[in-house]
């Protein structure tokens, strides 16, 4: 489950505030920050100082070190959507606008489109309605995925052909993800080429035995359709997942056996830079992560091995990094208890810590060319922040290179000279600028100058003691006129889920400000079981999702009412996703604490929800009943007070957390005789998209003005 962070905005009905503001009118009189370049979206070119810009119609490269006019690389008929080089760079792979977006939205993460080959020879080829296209390191192919099989583009011939004929919708997956790997694990483009273009590796997902869900569509047409596709709920059957290798001179494939378990996950293949075949294996518990090297005689051999008596948090293609072809840094928890870096050997195993302390390595940025320093981020400076470091590899040497207080953004050059990085604080506006590898700033990437504006409605950082002990940070934002003599009600908003996190000191706005200049407060509070805080912190939640996270929760909410400038009357709460699960649990758990409450995409019951979240934070539902209802919303329905309003917002076309929650959730509260309210979007999937992100917002908006 990704996260949704969306702060209910809530109009002050004291007697003394000013004219109501509405969202979009706050959106409008918001002062403008200084604009910048985003550095998330330079593209550094291979092996150089260099990075390229989508500029309207263009691509343009510039250097990190010096500000210029640019080169332009290519020039498009349309504006360009996406542009990516071939590994040579004679060639490129780019989308462009055509009136309206090639794209077509699949799930989350994935979309098929229409693609346009620029080739060496200056002629064009156009591919459409495909996905996960890329170039082979040879530059001699193009591969990509066409109903859910692999077709292979030969560059040199211009002949097209398919490499696996069994791709069948709701049954045989080639070469990209099932819905749920997407989700979970980030990722669509399921296959990878060997370094010398000679092999083409990729995952298998026999989806036969998935249960499927149905959603309805309406979409304004006389009679509505079913839209099923397979998703596997907790405790449910997974897709069955295969690993192969596709020989590109012989033609010959073969299944590269993945261990006796069929009921596991591969997220992650790759070649080492020596060329070998690596997969990652989870165990269905999750408590249990491989890394494993398939050796040139077909032997394969774990080279990384990771326990833990909870669960080892989901891997991702950051976790496992070759520096070169024997050693590679693993980037780990449940050593410390804290995330840290490691040297490991191919050959020897692990050689020692790069990182330790009591605090966070959160990114490993890069490692220099020489292998001799490794850049990274992290909270050794305060949880709340984020700070760049290098360190010598062999765990000396280290140096804050990036020490503003604050939160940094860091994107490095492919020749890791340069760093474009972007900077932001409660207190100010982001800033962008490059800068060199000892951390001097050499380059501003403002288009103009910075804003010396003080932002209006900051968060204001505070922790306190909950009744059994436990210390959490919160942030308040207070109006702007905000008078200590006065008492004004408060609007929770929280997300809550294991190893988020919503105290950061970083520039946010969105409703937070439309709520201040209605004269609110806003408050947020992680619970335990949040983020970087290290692991018995986020831990402590495993197998019971929703009771100390409830407990704390609650806890803040008493805190706030304690306070002298706050009406403990007029507390109210917020949610969305798994924010939305805990504003039923507080809602309903609190006795009338809070005032008003405000539910969007809930998740009701964890049984109704995908097998890899789930699963991985509570546990199999066969092993675990307890960790699944005794926190569930709609086994407490009756507890929700009469001086509590409730609204429950969701999509119909949610095909994350589905409509089935809410109408469970409305079919428990029925039941107990309780009286709610509902907004109810068509067609529109866990972000209010396509068509009522604003219209849900305004609605939450209004929501608050009557009943906070």
């Amino acid at each position: 489950m990704k996260k949704l962070i969306f702060t209910i905005v809530a109009l002050a009905s004291m007697a003394t505030a000013e004219a109501q503001v509405s969202y979009l009118e706050m959106v409008e009189a918001r002062e403008p920050a200084t604009s910048y370049i985003n550095p998330a979206l330079l593209t550094p070119v291979d092996g150089t100082d260099k990075y390229m810009e989508l500029d309207g119609k263009r691509v343009v490269m510039y250097d990190y070190a010096k500000s210029s006019e640019g080169r332009v690389e290519f020039t498009s008929d349309n504006v360009l959507m996406s542009y990516k080089k071939s590994p040579d760079g004679t060639m490129a792979i780019y989308e462009k606008w055509e009136g309206c977006s090639p794209r077509k939205e699949i799930y989350r993460h994935s979309f098929t489109s229409d693609y346009y080959i620029a080739c060496a020879d200056g002629s064009t080829i156009k591919i459409d309605d495909v996905r996960d296209i890329s170039f082979s390191p040879d530059n001699k192919f193009l591969a990509m995925a066409y109903n859910n099989d692999i077709f292979l583009y030969d560059l040199t011939t211009n002949d097209i052909y398919n490499i696996t004929d069994d791709g069948e919708w709701n049954h045989i997956i080639n070469g990209t993800t099932d819905w749920v790997y997407e989700e979970e694990y980030g990722f669509t483009k399921a296959y990878q080429f060997s370094p010398d273009g000679r092999e083409l590796a990729y995952l298998k997902f026999d989806e036969s035995r998935v249960k499927e869900f149905e959603m309805m569509r309406f979409d304004g047409a006389l009679y509505n359709s079913a839209y099923s596709f397979k998703y596997p709920k907790a405790g449910e059957e997974n897709s069955i997942v295969t690993l192969h290798v596709y020989d590109m001179t012989s033609g010959q494939t073969r299944e590269i056996e993945v261990g006796a378990e069929n009921d596991q996950y591969i997220p992650r293949i790759d070649y080492t830079p020596a060329g070998n075949l690596f997969y990652y294996r989870v165990n269905r518990l999750q408590n249990h992560f491989e890394v494993v090297m398939v050796e040139r005689d077909g032997t394969q051999r774990v080279i990384y091995d990771e326990h833990d008596e909870r669960y080892v948090e989901r891997p991702s293609v950051a976790t496992i990094t070759f520096i070169d072809e024997s050693r590679f840094i693993v980037r780990e928890e449940t050593s410390a208890g804290w995330f840290h870096l490691y040297l490991h050997s191919v050959d020897e195993g692990r050689l020692y810590a790069i990182t330790e302390g009591e605090w966070e390595v959160t990114q490993l940025v890069g490692v220099s060319p020489n292998k001799k320093t490794v850049y990274y981020m992290s909270t050794e400076k305060s949880p709340v922040e984020r700070h760049f470091y290098s360190i010598s590899i062999d765990g000396k040497d280290k140096k804050c290179l990036l020490s503003k207080p604050g939160y940094w953004r860091v994107y490095p050059s492919a020749d890791m000279r340069y760093f474009a990085a972007e900077h932001s604080a409660t207190d100010c506006y982001p800033t962008a600028a490059v800068y060199n590898s000892k951390g001097k700033q050499v380059r501003s990437l403002m288009q103009g100058e910075p804003s010396t504006a003080v932002p209006a409605y900051q968060r204001n950082y505070y922790t306190f003691q909950t009744e059994r002990g436990d210390e959490l940070s919160y942030f308040l934002i207070y109006p702007e006129k905000f008078d200590p003599n006065k008492q004004y009600p408060v609007l929770m908003t929280q997300y809550s889920g294991p190893g988020s996190q919503e105290i950061a000191n970083r520039y946010v706005t969105d409703w937070e400000e439309t709520l201040a200049r209605n004269g609110y407060i806003v408050a947020c509070c992680d619970a335990r079981g949040t983020g970087f805080r290290g692991e018995e912190f986020k831990k402590v939640t495993y197998a019971n999702l929703g009771k100390a996270e409830v407990e704390d929760q609650l806890s803040f909410a008493r805190h706030l009412a304690s306070l002298s400038f706050i009406d403990g009357e007029r507390v109210g709460i917020y949610g969305w996703s798994y924010g939305g699960f805990m504003a039923l649990g507080c809602a309903l758990k609190g006795n009338g604490l809070f005032k008003m409450a405000i539910a969007v995409a809930p998740v009701t019951s964890w049984r109704f929800y995908d097998s890899i979240y789930t699963e991985i934070y509570n546990g199999l539902p066969q092993d675990n009943p307890a960790g699944y209802d005794d926190n569930s919303p709609i086994n407490f329905a009756d507890r929700l007070s009469n001086n509590t309003r409730l609204l429950i917002i969701h999509g119909t076309a949610d095909d994350n957390v589905h409509f089935q929650n809410t109408i469970e959730m409305c079919r428990a509260l029925n039941r107990a005789g309780k009286q709610y309210d509902m907004m109810v979007y068509p067609d529109q999937n866990h972000s209010m998209r396509p068509d009522d992100m604003y219209n849900v917002r305004q609605k939450m908006v209004d929501y608050c003005l009557e009943n906070l």
